[in-house]
């Protein structure tokens, strides 16, 4: 019997490459999105490269009725991984932002993948199989606005999500990356050029990663050498020093 992964935001980036990960591990991938034509495209590829099936969600998740129809695609299909990838940032402070953009990130980054899970958990219980890989960030460790806020919350479900099944066959973990090259940062307007080389991170190394952490049961995947030393020193670092860092 096909499997099928359902991974969101994938179109460009992180997400795209889960979905060639995947299927390349045999999956069937179901692309969710507001980008119609780039998913068309994506998903022709995917057919052609790695010979499975696809299906297409044309969804704003920082809509209500966006996240309504991921939900509803989930209780009406069986869905074997779950990639909650979709996401943004706001390049201002908090105090100066648009109101309106600070209720969409919380809606992306918090609401949308707290309910996909609600609503793919108890099939996967049921079928006592199953992956979810919540794309968080290194930034949920330090002080760094809602971005950081928004990642923290997902970590620390992630955690409490992989608790709560140990003993299960299904699979939960949290990829907690560093930058990396892909359209985020042009899409936030944020100016990179004076971060060095070495800090950057390939998306496919990130993800494939991810996959293998998920698959061996880890719940906190920190793919780089540079990120590890990172997120050890904001983890247990002086929160006076690590709030300096988020600044």
């Amino acid at each position: 019997m096909s499997k099928w992964a359902l991974v969101t935001g994938a179109t460009a980036g992180i997400g795209e490459s889960f979905t060639r990960v995947l299927a390349r591990e045999g999956l069937n991938i179901i692309l969710a999105s507001r980008d119609l034509e780039r998913m068309k495209e994506r998903a022709e590829f995917l057919e052609s490269k790695f010979k499975v099936q696809t299906a297409i969600i044309e969804a704003d998740l920082a809509t209500d009725s966006g996240c309504a129809k991921v939900e509803k695609y989930i209780n009406e299909n069986a869905i074997e991984v779950l990639i909650n990838n979709a996401g943004f940032g706001i390049n201002k402070k908090f105090s100066v932002s648009a109101l309106d953009s600070e209720q969409q990130l919380l809606d992306v980054l918090v609401r949308a993948p707290m309910r996909l899970m609600h609503t793919v958990i108890p099939q996967m219980k049921e079928r006592n199989s199953g992956s979810i890989i919540n794309v968080s960030s290194v930034a949920g460790w330090i002080a760094g606005g809602t971005y950081s806020a928004s990642k923290s919350y997902l970590t620390v479900l992630s955690e409490s999500l992989h608790t709560e099944l140990s003993g299960t066959g299904i699979k939960i973990s949290a990829l907690c990356p560093g930058f990396t090259h892909t359209e985020f940062h042009e899409r936030g307007r944020m100016k990179m050029n004076g971060l060095p080389e070495f800090m950057w991170l390939n998306a496919d190394h990130v993800v494939s990663q991810a996959w293998k952490d998920n698959q061996n049961g880890k719940v906190i995947s920190v793919p780089g050498w540079q990120y590890i030393i990172l997120s050890t020193i904001a983890r247990f670092g002086p929160r006076s020093l690590v709030r300096k860092i988020g600044k």
